[in-house]
């Protein structure tokens, strides 16, 4: 009898671990089958081109996983980085730049383009969670509303035509590397990991954190208890359009320009990576280990398609699957727990 009761106990647990870390085990298997068929994959140049890659749909995912856990969705933040990053540009431009947007500004520090960019996406965040939580307009309708709209203004902000000739700065953001090896890019997004560690403990341990989760499993019975609905709403878009513009500083820094087309789809790879990482769609469920092991697991995919010769047609193709696989899978694994 004994032995029957640990046999269910370590197959439950099996089962408990599959559940909560498979996304990891999928992610430590396809290394190993990439690897197999192509060497190169390990190699230290193609290693930190991965992490290098994975920075920005990383900090995108890291915000998105805010938004799903509180039963949202967020579609702008595409569209909220190439604004964020063309205004940023616009006035981080060296000098002498040929052509330059303000030709009257003098030569801006660093850190005020830096500061715009972060401005501009916090502030187009927290406009999506006022008309969220102000109009009642599902998340959906409302972040669908900005990603057009902060497309089309920042075509009409820079003409339709790319900014170029940035401040030295940018190049050391997004191209430096730290004793010859270690990208910059890789360091921000380690930062920014660091600060959503210290933001989990908090979502653990405060109010503020017991609202967003509140919020995603019910919202009717949250606002009962005490949460501010309003107030939460914005404070969580508006997160997540922050990391919108620090992932727009990374951007910039990697393509050295800044082109009213930029990230566009990469909204898209930020649900896809939140989603293959555990975070629920029905809401009140989310890591962000699970957002950084998706988003790694996105990148590794892609690079490792790549390295095998797959078409990109393919590897699209391979990425929708994967992601619908995900949604099934949390699908089943949820069902009844709400």
């Amino acid at each position: 009898m004994a032995g029957a009761g640990t046999s269910r106990f370590d197959i439950k647990t099996l089962k408990t671990l599959i559940q909560t870390y498979g996304i990891v085990l999928v992610l430590i298997l396809m290394i190993i089958v990439i690897s197999i068929l192509n060497p190169r994959f390990l190699g230290l140049t193609n290693i930190f081109n991965v992490l290098s890659q994975t920075a920005i749909y990383g900090i995108l995912a890291l915000g998105m996983t805010f938004v799903i856990t509180s039963q949202g969705i967020d579609l702008s933040v595409g569209s909220v980085l190439a604004l964020a990053g063309c205004i940023m540009a616009s006035i981080g431009q060296v000098a002498g730049a040929v052509p330059r947007y303000f030709p009257n500004l003098p030569q801006m520090p660093l850190i005020v383009p830096i500061l715009a960019a972060l401005s501009v996406g916090a502030a187009s965040g927290a406009l999506n969670g006022w008309l969220i939580s102000a109009t009642h307009i599902p998340p959906f309708i409302a972040t669908l509303g900005m990603y057009t709209v902060a497309r089309g203004l920042v075509l009409v902000y820079t003409g339709g035509t790319p900014i170029s000739n940035l401040l030295s700065g940018f190049d050391v953001i997004g191209q430096g590397k730290l004793f010859g090896y270690i990208p910059v890019a890789v360091l921000v997004y380690v930062v920014i990991v660091v600060m959503i560690i210290i933001s989990w403990i908090l979502l653990h341990n405060t109010k503020f954190g017991k609202a967003v989760y509140a919020l995603g499993g019910n919202k009717r019975a949250a606002e009962i208890s005490g949460v501010n609905v309003n107030k939460t709403l914005i404070i969580i878009y508006a997160y997540c359009g922050l990391l919108a513009g620090v992932a727009a500083i990374v951007y910039a820094g990697r393509a050295g320009s800044m082109h009213p087309s930029a990230a566009t789809g990469y909204e898209l790879t930020a649900i896809a990576a939140t989603t293959v990482g555990g975070t629920s769609h029905t809401g009140g469920i989310g890591t962000i280990w699970g957002a950084v092991v998706g988003a790694l697991l996105i990148s590794v995919l892609r690079n490792g398609l790549t390295l095998l010769s797959v078409s990109s047609y393919w590897q699209q193709i391979a990425e929708g699957v994967i992601i619908v696989a995900a949604v099934i899978v949390d699908m089943r694994k949820n069902k009844g727990k709400k």
